[in-house]
């Protein structure tokens, strides 16, 4: 695992290229640390998640691991894995998932996980773990219809079939398609971007969107107020419309 913080942006790489960044119980607790120190690094607003090489993001879980793993210890990987991705998920800071290549299985997984998904062209994402004898176990029988329908997460999970980045984009899947070699560049462009906005708003519209997604219109919408007085109450609130009073940019603080 590799993190290296730069201009306000955290990114993260999973360093597996020769097995495809296969995610195995030690890459999962590697993961969890690197993620946990970028969320509490003062000088990252936003985290990018990615994989080392041009052929996968991830391609899945290790199945040489697995295929040895007993029954009980499937059950820790499983709840491990869904540990990690719920954090990722949850953190304050927005997370930006830079899918270069295949992104099957956990890898499928990891990157429904973040906020934002940027893919390059070549990328492929699935669900093909039903030609192994299993189901998604790291929340892709569940986030998966939250992010395309029931009927398409159905089709895809039971198929097995991959999704090319193209089709990814259209199912809604994917949010932004771009050339291989523009992937990290427009992620950074992005991440650019959301930090430079102001920090309390982009967490409590995060969490506002997060909390809705699990609970009746009414009391999302009561949540969303919640949060929103949260950022009305801060400094950067009275900047950021100062700001755009006097048409200039503003310089908020976190605050």
């Amino acid at each position: 695992m590799l993190m290296e913080i730069a201009d306000g942006i955290a990114t993260i790489t999973l360093n597996r290229p020769k097995a495809l960044n296969a995610l195995n119980t030690a890459m999962l607790n590697e993961l969890k640390e690197a993620v946990l120190a970028a969320e509490a690094a003062v000088e990252a607003a936003v985290l990018i998640i990615t994989g080392a090489g041009e052929k996968a993001f991830v391609a899945g879980a290790d199945i040489a691991q697995m295929r040895e793993l007993t029954t009980l210890e499937g059950r820790r990987m499983t709840m491990l894995g869904q540990e990690v991705f719920q954090i990722i998920e949850n953190i304050e800071k927005p997370v930006i998932a830079a899918v270069n290549g295949f992104a099957l299985g956990g890898g499928c997984e990891l990157a429904m996980a973040c906020d934002i998904r940027i893919a390059a062209e070549n990328a492929k994402f699935g669900q093909p773990e039903v030609n192994l004898g299993i189901i998604p176990g790291f929340g892709g029988t569940q986030r998966l219809p939250r992010l395309i329908g029931r009927g398409r997460a159905k089709y895809y999970i039971l198929t097995g079939e991959m999704i090319p980045a193209a089709a990814a984009f259209e199912l809604g899947l994917a949010d932004r398609v771009v050339k291989a070699g523009e992937l990290l560049e427009v992620c950074r462009e992005v991440a650019g971007t959301i930090a430079g906005k102001a920090p309390v708003a982009v967490r409590m519209a995060k969490r506002a969107i997060n909390r809705g997604l699990d609970v009746d219109l009414a009391s999302g919408v009561a949540y969303e107020a919640e949060a929103y007085t949260t950022a009305f109450s801060t400094a950067d609130r009275v900047e950021g419309m100062s700001a755009f009073l006097a048409k200039r940019a503003a310089a908020f603080q976190g605050k």
